[in-house]
């Protein structure tokens, strides 16, 4: 492609996949609202806040496709929610739809179905369970994604990540862990296929221990490869096992179904 924007590209996630995709296009415009490495050879680099329509439609003109990785990433007063993962999507599928870009991987969560229990296997049709106004937020994410797939024919994948990181961090990790190179092969899929349409994806690997079934996004011929049961024996050395009623061990969004509304 021409051009392809990730936005976020300061964070954790678009840091990495900046690394990782620079042969998807000619041009890799990278976007955040805070601080970023200089430009590369076939890179640009804005700042833009999600919350600014005139700047998010600047940021969008001339992208074919884009890796939406921007926005608050953890649970936030409303405020701080509301600028950049509700007015913020608003204004990216609005510049999407105004200036013609027709592909969107979308960085959902699995908070937004964070209230289901770890004893049971969910797949993509659930009835989404957010576990506060975070996965809130991502549940509107996804709702707009649809919307403006069946009105205006722009596609989107909209993957709830599960735990992206190096290697699992802790016990509900060892189920939830998304791997960087699962992550990639997952977008580079996403951008690949001739027809996406609009799915939801589970992001996490080949994990052994899994409550997310995938089976009905077969068809988009991802294939996880890193197994998070590799780490189990440094999880269990250096991590304590929680109570069996501790929320990271009863509800597939762990610890952020105990946190409460935060204030400004």
């Amino acid at each position: 492609m021409k051009r392809l924007l990730i936005t976020g590209a300061g964070g954790n996630l678009g840091r990495q996949m900046r690394a990782r995709l620079g042969d998807l296009a000619e041009i890799v415009r990278l976007a955040d609202r805070g601080g970023m490495d200089p430009a590369g050879d076939n890179e640009e680099v804005v700042t833009c806040d999600l919350g600014d329509a005139e700047a998010v439609s600047k940021m969008v003109e001339g992208c074919d496709a884009i890796v939406h990785f921007g926005g608050q990433p953890v649970e936030a007063p409303w405020s701080v929610v509301k600028n950049a993962n509700i007015d913020g999507m608003y204004n990216l599928y609005e510049a999407c739809r105004i200036h013609g870009c027709k592909r969107v991987v979308f960085a959902s969560s699995n908070h937004a179905v964070g209230f289901f229990k770890q004893n049971e296997v969910i797949d993509n049709t659930v009835y989404p369970k957010p576990d506060g106004l975070y996965g809130v937020s991502k549940v509107f994410g996804e709702m707009l994604a649809s919307m403006y797939f069946e009105k205006f024919g722009i596609e989107t994948a909209s993957i709830r990540i599960g735990s992206c990181f190096p290697e699992p961090a802790n016990h509900r990790a060892l189920t939830t862990w998304l791997s960087f190179d699962d992550l990639e092969r997952l977008i580079r899929r996403c951008l690949d296929v001739p027809r996406l349409g609009c799915p939801v994806i589970y992001g996490n690997s080949a994990n052994t221990a899994n409550f997310w079934d995938n089976s009905k996004v077969a068809w988009l011929g991802w294939k996880p490869q890193d197994n998070a049961e590799d780490y189990r024996d440094a999880v269990n050395a250096k991590c304590e096992k929680p109570a069996a009623d501790a929320p990271d061990v009863v509800y597939q969004g762990g610890g952020f179904t105990a946190d409460g509304i935060h204030q400004e």
